[in-house]
């Protein structure tokens, strides 16, 4: 839904105000908005209680220094933030923006074709594919707008304009003084977008992964075992591309069969703004992220192993995502990936699995089978190395089949176990103690192999099991 632009129009009648920067932005690139930016000349704070008593919504005062206001419609299907003009007119503040594209304003007032505004050429810019800063302080105002520089080029498909680069580069270090939620609230976007591996190129190419995500850079010339065919952080590039493929397209990516329910759950809302998609992608930016520190030659001849890597690399994954404040629900998610992502290749080797074979993976991966499942393909994709070929189809063809468990067993949801765990120790004659998890995970997994099927079949199984 797009903000209902004719009713605020309606509320502020009499009152000089302009929308600015992405409303007006997007309405030239002819994309609607739920998210309206405007200037007032006068009290924000009297706009947006206008706004409130004139349509179905909240307001509230911003925690920032420019005594802001935004008022948010019901169910958060659009919001507009209400600040006072700043410099003492509008070209003023314009001028103090980041960008053209973004230095643009048309007046509130009702009737006609908008009237655009556009002293620095925003509008040229937007034709031309080109962001340009709107002048020599952009960064040195604010050092975040090294980062927004990337993500805009990123959601927008546009070119920074050479200039504009240098001046990123210039100030890039002037990041690690910015608060790390304004960074995270960026730097997510960037992963979100349409290409983020050029973009995240783009951004060390500036300094900017350096001072924010420097574990990145660290992957940098760590050279691999002869079954890959990347250093570490080209590798890790190559497989966020894959898992941006398999986000978009599973059976593009080689996993026909279930391609249409796969798509559905990794477009599910995750935490933060993210969908679980997406949180695949910072998975992928993430899974490799202890090779460095683990890094050891082999005395066989083919190169170096990185024994650990994905147990280490969880907690490294999760230092960096709370580190940036992300949600802890993003950083439990993505650490989970990273710990389990070598887990399907190891069973690649033990085909045709047994239904054992396949609970004991269910129950160790847990909530993020599926996830992990997807993220091991765009991990094996984006190693071809030696042999890749056959690795590659076997891989591939052993993912299919898993997500065919793995989303079946989500389609059921929880069973009731065939026996409660106070009713076992009942009938076994036995008080609860720490025996019962055991013996309870063993008759689950008897249950999906077949072997037990009646309460009665537990109880003789578990009684078998206390007496082996």
């Amino acid at each position: 839904m797009s903000a209902p632009l004719a009713e605020i129009r309606a509320a502020l009648a009499g009152t000089p105000a302009w929308l600015v920067g992405g409303a007006v932005r997007d309405r030239l690139l002819g994309r609607g908005t739920d998210d309206l930016d405007l200037a007032v000349a006068g009290d924000p704070e009297a706009a947006a209680q206008a706004i409130r008593r004139a349509l179905p919504s909240a307001a509230f005062r911003l925690s920032d220094a420019f005594g802001g206001w935004r008022v948010v419609g019901r169910g958060h299907a659009w919001q507009v933030d209400v600040l006072a003009l700043q410099g003492g007119g509008l070209e003023a503040d314009l001028a103090a923006r980041d960008f053209t594209i973004n230095a643009m304003a048309e007046p509130l007032e009702e009737g006609g074709q908008p009237r655009l505004i556009d002293p620095f050429g925003g509008a040229a810019d937007l034709a031309a594919r080109r962001l340009r800063m709107v002048g020599p302080r952009a960064f040195a105002d604010d050092p975040l707008r090294t980062l927004r520089a990337v993500r805009f080029a990123a959601e927008l498909g546009f070119e920074v304009e050479p200039a504009t680069a240098a001046a990123v580069r210039e100030h890039a270090a002037s990041l690690a003084g910015v608060a790390p939620e304004r960074i995270w609230a960026e730097l997510k976007r960037v992963v979100a977008a349409p290409a983020p591996s050029a973009a995240l190129e783009h951004m060390s190419d500036y300094g900017v992964t350096a001072i924010i995500l420097p574990e990145l850079e660290a992957l940098r010339g760590v050279e691999q075992s002869v079954y890959h065919h990347r250093d570490v952080h080209d590798h890790t590039l190559e497989v966020l591309d894959a898992a941006v493929l398999i986000e978009r397209d599973p059976a593009a990516a080689g996993l026909p069969a279930h391609a249409d329910a796969l798509r559905a759950l990794l477009a599910e809302p995750l935490a933060d703004g993210l969908t679980r998609g997406h949180g695949m992608r910072w998975a992928a930016l993430l899974h490799d992220i202890a090779k460095p520190q683990t890094r050891r030659v082999r005395l066989d001849g083919r190169g170096a192993g990185f024994p650990g890597h994905h147990t280490e690399g969880a907690a490294v994954a999760r230092d960096v995502l709370r580190r940036l404040r992300a949600a802890e629900k993003v950083g439990d998610h993505v650490a989970a990936l990273t710990e389990h992502h070598l887990r399907l290749g190891f069973l690649v080797h033990e085909r045709p699995l047994t239904r054992r074979a396949v609970h004991r993976y269910l129950v160790a991966t847990g909530p993020v089978a599926a996830d992990v499942t997807a993220l091991t393909v765009a991990d094996r994709l984006a190693t071809r190395g030696r042999k890749s070929a056959p690795a590659i189809a076997a891989h591939l063809e052993l993912a299919d089949e898993m997500l065919g468990y793995v989303l079946a067993e989500r389609a059921a949801g929880r069973r009731a176990p065939l026996v409660r765990g106070d009713e076992l120790a009942a009938a076994l004659g036995r008080a609860p103690g720490p025996w019962l998890g055991g013996v309870l995970a063993q008759l689950e997994e008897d249950r999906f192999a077949g072997d037990v099927v009646t309460r009665d079949d537990a109880v003789a199984r578990a009684r078998a099991l206390l007496r082996g």
